[in-house]
Order: C-alpha cells, then structure tokens, then sequence
C-alpha cells in the first residue's frame, strides 16, 4: 500500500522560521528590560535596527526578515486567513 505524497511548502516553512526569529527577537527584549511588543513594533514601523538590542544576537536574526511579509503574515495572522 502506498502512502499519501506528501505536500512541501515553502511558504509554511518560511512562516515558522519567521515565527521562530520572531519569538527569540522577543525573548531577548524582554532579558534586557524592554517591552518587546512595543520595540518589534517601533523596528516594523521606522526598519530602524536599533529598536532591537544586541542582545542574543537578536538584532542580526530580525534583519534576516524581510519587513512587508512579516508584516503581512501578521495581518494574516490576526485576521485567521
């Protein structure tokens, strides 16, 4: 009996790498003492880096994101679309 093909998307696995970058970016803000929604928040709006601390390498891994998907996975998101 075969089994079913299995379906790859690059789409899904870019959201979880994304998800996954975020939640670290997160998590070292928060280490250090910031409010790391409003920090995320204040680096989407202006893509200015020093939002984020170098804390963890945190600020290297959200460049690694690009902006207007991230922001448009989050809209997604948020919409449960």
């Amino acid at each position: 009996m075969q089994e079913p093909t299995m379906i790859f998307s690059i789409k899904d696995d870019k959201e979880k790498e994304m998800k996954k970058i975020l939640l670290a970016v997160y998590d070292a803000l928060k280490e250090k003492g910031y409010n790391p929604v409003n920090q995320i928040v204040g680096y989407l709006l202006s893509e200015d880096p020093t939002y984020i601390t170098t804390h963890n390498n945190a600020r290297s891994l959200i460049r690694k994101i690009d902006r207007d998907e991230l922001l448009h996975t989050l809209v997604r998101s948020y919409l449960n679309e």
